[in-house]
């Protein structure tokens, strides 16, 4: 019996001993006397060796720099962690915004909410609540984060049980710093559509049954400090393309934005080029339903899957958008 006892303590040493030679190292001495270039950070792999990956998250801190792009970051790390997922190479042209573009370049592309938008405003409306959670005292029961969002949600729900994308921006409006996710160089009205948008993005994160409105758990995992939201990339073509790609189809711009492809709807003339500003002064035309048909049936064909995904085929007609199916798809914007 004692024999056997001892055996297996052997087997268990010879384990721990195995254990420790295979296990590898931790990050901080395999990482050591690596070097990664700006945006990229050291991981190690499932061998337990160094590899330079795309930073995961930078820290929030805003100091704008304006990209060699013309588009403007929050923070250096932004601008270097964004080059780094597009594969692009972006320089730091300037510290601040970027100056304002000329009219004629900001007609000739959609207004879009991009990954950068809708994560700097959840960044926002998550440190304004952060800020309201009290810890409990002598006197006070105090509120924790869950606490703050149920007061919240509770405000502004109409009594339904869930919030749609009008309350949710009323929600949004009720603090000014959060609200204020602006393009500088955008008019005011185009600024409140950016927000609108920006609002639909933050809704479409957790919204699991597809309605457009979100239960009190669904906006619980929107806006959960520990929820790292997915950057979700466009497909056309049976390819891939990072947020802020552009492609065009005939006379039309299309941009992807937080996955999905945003496209602008002006009556091409054949000559497969964008309408100046004078053109499109002189020449109001917008397209018909029918003709806005056919162009979201030709962008679907192109599309991964054989099904028509409304969230995937956003489409600008006459100012509002709309999905492949014909239907408004953001209720922000009236149809």
């Amino acid at each position: 019996m004692s024999t056997c006892i001892q055996l297996y303590m052997y087997c268990i040493f010879l384990d721990i001993l195995y254990t420790d030679v295979v296990c590898p190292e931790s990050k901080s001495k395999v990482c050591a006397n690596v070097f990664c270039g700006a945006g990229r950070e050291c991981a190690v792999t499932e061998k337990g060796e160094p590899s330079c990956l795309c930073i995961e998250q930078c820290k929030p801190h805003k100091r704008p720099v304006c990209g060699s792009n013309g588009k403007t970051y929050r923070n250096h790390c932004e601008l270097h962690r964004d080059a780094c997922l597009t594969g692009l190479k972006v320089q730091v042209a300037h510290d601040g915004h970027c100056e304002e573009k000329k009219l004629e370049k900001v007609t000739n592309s959609p207004i879009v909410c991009y990954l950068t938008d809708r994560n700097e405003l959840r960044s926002r409306v998550i440190e304004w609540l952060q800020s309201e959670a009290e810890p409990e005292g002598w006197f006070s029961k105090g509120s924790n984060f869950s606490d703050v969002l149920l007061k919240y949600f509770q405000n502004y729900d109409n009594g339904d049980a869930q919030l749609d994308s009008t309350e949710f921006l009323k929600f949004i409006q009720h603090n000014d710093t959060a609200i204020n996710v602006t393009s500088p160089y955008a008019e005011e009205e185009n600024n409140r559509l950016l927000r609108s948008l920006c609002v639909d993005a933050l809704i479409e994160l957790s919204d699991e049954n597809a309605d457009w409105k979100l239960s009190f758990d669904e906006f619980l995992n929107c806006l959960r400090p520990g929820f790292n939201p997915p950057e979700r990339k466009c497909a056309l073509e049976d390819e891939t393309y990072e947020d802020g790609a552009e492609t065009q189809m005939e006379c039309n711009r299309c941009v992807c934005a937080c996955g999905n492809w945003v496209c602008t709807a002006v009556i091409c003339d054949g000559s497969n080029k964008l309408p100046t500003l004078e053109e499109m002064e002189g020449n109001d035309q917008e397209m018909t339903e029918e003709e806005w048909t056919r162009r979201v049936a030709e962008l679907n064909k192109h599309q991964v899957g054989s099904e028509c995904n409304v969230r995937n085929h956003h489409v600008l007609l006459k100012g509002h958008y709309f999905g492949c199916d014909g239907m408004c798809i953001f209720p922000n914007i009236p149809c």
